[in-house]
């Protein structure tokens, strides 16, 4: 049985459930079309860090894949347990240069974690393959399976949410 109380709650958080899910709804939507994600790790406290980037991704069985260097902010960042991240979906341009507008696009709150897993690893690099083809795949698709097969490079999988 439902209480009153569980329905005037309910219907509280109604139209903030409406509104969380048609932000996601334009965010899978844009992660379709997209050539580039911003992203950032959050710090302890919750806060952005300083460092930001425009970087290559693939969607791939609803979470956000990412191949970067070893050694780079984002992946020393999950080692160092600050997992979580914020992610807009669009192509502004280098971030530096963005003047923030990659503020504007789909956002993504999500949880990230290296993911060593080959069988996954190769996956989606297939789907990084069709989506960067004409992009210059052809180059670096060799050094991102060569780093992560020698381990100059990682691969982070973002869980939205």
């Amino acid at each position: 049985m439902i209480s009153r109380r569980t329905l005037v709650a309910s219907a509280a958080l109604a139209p903030a459930f409406l509104v969380a899910r048609q932000v996601l709804a334009q965010a899978s939507a844009a992660l379709q079309s997209s050539k580039l994600i911003y992203l950032t790790p959050l710090k302890s406290d919750g806060e952005e860090s300083r460092c930001k980037a425009e970087i290559w991704f693939a969607p791939h069985d609803g979470d956000i894949y990412v191949v970067t260097q070893a050694d780079a902010w984002r992946a020393e960042a999950v080692r160092r347990g600050l997992t979580q991240a914020r992610i807009w979906v669009g192509d502004f341009g280098v971030w530096t240069d963005a003047d923030d507008a990659f503020r504007a696009a789909p956002q993504i709150d999500a949880t990230a974690a290296l993911e060593a897993n080959g069988e996954t690893q190769a996956s989606v690099l297939e789907v990084m393959a069709g989506k960067y083809a004409d992009d210059g795949w052809s180059s670096w698709g060799p050094r991102f399976q060569t780093g992560l097969q020698d381990g100059s490079r990682v691969m982070i999988r973002y869980v939205p949410g």
